[in-house]
């Protein structure tokens, strides 16, 4: 019988309770948070790690701290992190253990939102494409084919934060975790109630037996809520939402601080004073934890990592903007409100409360109570008045119209949500700050498509138009369908295609013959376009090109791409009849492009001969350019201004920035010409408001952190031009802020009395004065731009 020696064995014992003991412990009850047995009022921002670099995360996470956040919040990216099934990609903005250890030495908590479907404008919603390859598949059902592999992930992220000890009870920093994610919003559309309960249900039996330690939660599952797991609330506002059941708290995982931006689409832009309304509401109607979303937007770098039609930018005005600046006044304004709110957080966590509607429901005060001391909110959501409202002490109060009044006290307005008293910023992208433009060496070098002008070498053979993500794997952006036919004599016909986009190259015989996409994120069109065939054998070639996948909705992963089913037919010009139905031809299939297969993109040495100098050819379909640049000194973010350019994709030294489309005009929308704070801020629909660059490039400037550049020494960009462009109009530049002063003192009563009816509820105004009106030299422009601060 072997002898066991105590001693080792106590220290084992001693140095696990140390470790227990050095974690955190997570509950809730129906008020809060409670961590390390005291309730918390905790306020969060979403900041997700592909959308930015791992030398930005500290950055960012420092400001999101300053600007008054407890939390940070993320989504995992599935396709991301296994883009190939059993392959996986925890490297650079990818290391997401590093990320959170970014988080845990900021002394901030983290929410881990795994999904792994995340929708997030993402493709496929961050489901890999790959799923669709095994038999038996259905997305977000209960199937064992899919819960098989969502589990497999799953248990594969838990278990990498677990080794590295991220869990706020091993002493880390995550104190919640999310399965699945907005499944409610669906759930009655998938024509399978039992299956999407039982799915539903599935997932929150598989994420407890995970044995995280911190609580579960599933964002906008108002229904059939499964048991221990806490349901949330998503959208512009949540003061009106509360949770299911009352022995859990009232958390708002997204409070969306703008909105995301699609190619054909202005800008949107949430005012401060409507955020910040929203989060008072939210407080004053016992909200617990709140979560920006975005409080960094950042960017989609690559192709995976936009959804259908969205642009490379995802800024989403957030307080932290795409380039990791400080956006002011909204960053400044929240920043004043949660040092507010977290100095009631005792009172309104352990406190009474009672709500008293003032003669109309618009108007309501919320006073809480704890032992002698009382806070209150006074909230005004007419939207087109201010109130007066007297509270129990006999003072009276002016509440502006769409805004809530927080007095600490019961006494003294310590903030009002729509008086901002900090000053603007503007970022600055413009040519003028250490541009880098001329002198800059194009090369150039054309697109191989000659593999692809025949049917004769492909990857297999159909008889039959397929559908191009399940295809393709989603491998590349782009799909060759080739076929042939033999014709006697020549005649002209119109091609005509029918496909569910998202765009379209046709050639006849090697030449390009027509080009169309599908406007304003529409996926089916049709194509039709003039084409002479010879006599003899006739090649078709159709390229079809997908920008970002479906990534939202029931049943989305069905919504097909590609020419599938076509048809594709030769119309003859004279009768407008079908003189050849070609879609049940034989096709041969090909993904990709030939500079994709080469990696043209990285400038391989043994690749550098291909490039041609002299003349550049501009406005030239299928073409790649690069040029080296010497990077802008100083610390400042840098941007490539691309105007003039057509579509394609951008890299710098390797590192791909993106999507490119400055041709793609925005639309004129209404909300470009409309802004004002008060009344409910809406995305879509006849309630758009405050958008700017109508009738503007979409995008035209893209994001090149700095780590991607290399100083004192040459830098390479890498352009794929699509469509064709200028490539020598395009720059590289210093990103700076430039503070814009919007609070101008306006105490005399008569200049306020003047400007109010031009400027109450809006950004910004201008009102003509009178030689009473001056304020002194230098005021001779005839406007004078004011903001008051009441």
């Amino acid at each position: 019988m072997e002898r066991v020696s105590w001693q080792p064995l106590a220290l084992l014992l001693l140095a696990a309770a140390a470790a227990v003991a050095s974690g955190t412990e997570v509950g809730y009850d129906g008020r809060s948070m409670v961590i390390d047995g005291e309730r918390r009022l905790l306020i969060s921002g979403s900041i997700h790690y592909p959308r930015s670099t791992p030398e930005m995360w500290p950055d960012l996470i420092r400001k999101a701290k300053e600007g008054g956040l407890d939390a940070i919040e993320t989504y995992v990216f599935w396709n991301g992190h296994e883009p190939r099934r059993r392959q996986y990609n925890f490297e650079g903005s990818y290391d997401i253990v590093r990320f959170f250890k970014e988080v845990q030495d900021a002394g901030m908590y983290a929410i881990l939102r795994i999904g792994p479907y995340i929708c997030g404008e993402w493709n496929y919603g961050g489901l890999p494409a790959w799923l669709r390859d095994i038999s038996g598949m259905q997305f977000r059902m209960h199937n064992n084919p899919f819960e098989q592999e969502m589990e497999t992930f799953t248990t594969l992220i838990v278990d990498k934060l677990k080794e590295a000890k991220m869990f706020a009870g091993q002493g880390g920093p995550i104190i919640l975790s999310q399965i699945e994610n907005e499944y409610g919003n669906v759930m009655d559309k998938l024509n399978n109630d039992e299956s999407a309960s039982e799915y539903i249900h599935w997932c929150a039996a598989m994420a407890n037996k995970q044995n995280v330690g911190v609580p579960w939660i599933m964002c906008q599952q108002d229904q059939d809520v499964p048991p221990n797991v806490i349901n949330t609330c998503n959208g512009f506002y949540c003061h009106d939402w509360f949770p299911k059941r009352t022995d859990i708290p009232k958390i708002w995982t997204e409070n969306w601080t703008g909105w995301f931006k699609a190619w054909d689409k202005p800008d949107f832009h949430r005012s401060a004073e409507d955020i910040a309304f929203s989060v008072a509401m939210f407080f004053q109607t016992r909200g617990s934890l709140q979560n920006y979303y975005m409080y960094h937007g950042g960017t989609n770098f690559g192709r995976t990592s936009g959804g259908p039609y969205i642009t490379t930018s995802y800024d989403y005005d957030a307080p932290l903007d795409e380039y990791g600046k400080i956006r002011q006044p909204k960053y400044g304004h929240l920043k004043d409100l949660h040092n507010v709110l977290k100095s009631m957080e005792k009172i309104l966590l352990h406190g009474d409360y009672k709500d008293t509607t003032m003669g109309n429901t618009n108007v309501m005060v919320t006073k809480y109570t704890l032992d002698n001391s009382s806070a209150c909110f006074i909230s005004n959501k007419f939207d087109d008045k201010e109130v007066n409202v007297t509270l129990d002490d006999g003072a009276t109060h002016v509440v502006p119209a769409w805004s809530v009044s927080i007095l600490p006290d019961c006494k003294t307005v310590a903030y009002n949500s729509a008086k901002i008293k900090t000053q603007t910023s503007v970022m600055v992208k413009r040519p003028g700050v250490e541009t880098v433009t001329d002198g800059l060496a194009w090369s150039w070098m054309p697109e191989n498509l000659h593999p692809f002008m025949t049917d004769e070498k492909g990857n297999f053979r159909k008889n039959e138009l397929l559908e191009q993500i399940a295809t393709s794997g989603d491998q590349s952006d782009y799909l060759w369908y080739r076929t042939s036919l033999e014709h006697k004599g020549e005649s002209n016909y119109k091609l005509h295609v029918n496909t569910t986009g998202h765009e379209l190259y046709a050639f006849v015989n090697g030449k390009l013959v027509g080009r169309h996409y599908a406007p304003n994120g529409g996926f089916v069109f049709q194509m039709e376009t003039p084409v002479k065939l010879h006599s003899g054998k006739n090649y078709i070639s159709l390229l079809s090109a997908t920008i970002g996948l479906k990534n939202y909705g029931a049943l989305f992963e069905m919504m097909p791409a590609g020419i599938v089913g076509g048809p594709v037919k030769l119309v003859d010009t004279v009768t407008n009849t079908t003189a050849y139905d070609l879609s049940n031809s034989s096709w041969s299939y090909k993904a990709g492009l030939a500079g994709e297969y080469r990696e043209t993109h990285l400038d391989k040495a043994k690749d550098r001969s291909q490039w041609r100098g002299g003349t550049i050819p501009v406005h030239r379909p299928f073409t790649w350019y690069k040029a080296t640049f010497e990077a802008p000194t100083g610390e400042e973010p840098v941007v490539a201004d691309l105007l003039g350019l057509g579509k394609g994709v951008v890299w710098v030294n390797g590192n791909n920035l993106g999507r490119y489309w400055p041709s793609y005009v925005a639309a004129d929308m209404d909300g470009c010409r409309r802004c004002d704070y008060r009344g409910t801020f809406m995305a879509d629909g006849d309630g758009q408001k405050c958008l700017t660059g109508c009738n503007e490039p979409s995008q035209r400037f893209y994001h090149v952190p700095r780590s991607f550049l290399k100083a004192g020494e040459p830098n390479t960009m890498v352009l794929f031009e699509e469509a064709g462009g200028d490539p020598t109009r395009a720059s590289a530049s210093r990103a700076a802020s430039a503070a814009r002063t919007r609070a101008a003192s306006a105490s005399p009563r008569q200049r306020w009395r003047r400007s109010r009816a031009a400027c109450v509820g809006k950004e910004s105004c201008t009102v003509r004065h009178t030689e009473d009106f001056r304020a002194g030299s230098g005021c001779d422009s005839g406007v004078l731009t004011v903001q008051a601060t009441c």
